[in-house]
């Protein structure tokens, strides 16, 4: 009986440990998606609606779904 007590506990822990890499794999994903600039080309700020304004500091993309992103 202790036997399979112990037995029940080494794969619980595996598989908490395997979800627990799961997470830690995609939150590293997920942080460095996030701190790349996204740039857009001026046609793509244009078809998104919005307006590239380069002669802006930073040159964003002004409205449309490219609000606020960095023409490049």
């Amino acid at each position: 009986m202790p036997i399979r007590r112990i037995l029940a506990a080494v794969i619980a822990t595996a598989a908490l440990a395997g979800l627990g890499l799961t997470g830690v794999a995609t939150a590293a994903t997920a942080a460095t998606a996030q701190g790349a600039p996204s740039y857009v080309t001026p046609s793509q700020c244009r078809e998104g609606g919005g307006e590239p304004r380069i002669d802006l500091p930073g040159n964003p993309c002004v409205g449309g779904s490219y609000d606020g992103q960095a023409v490049d």
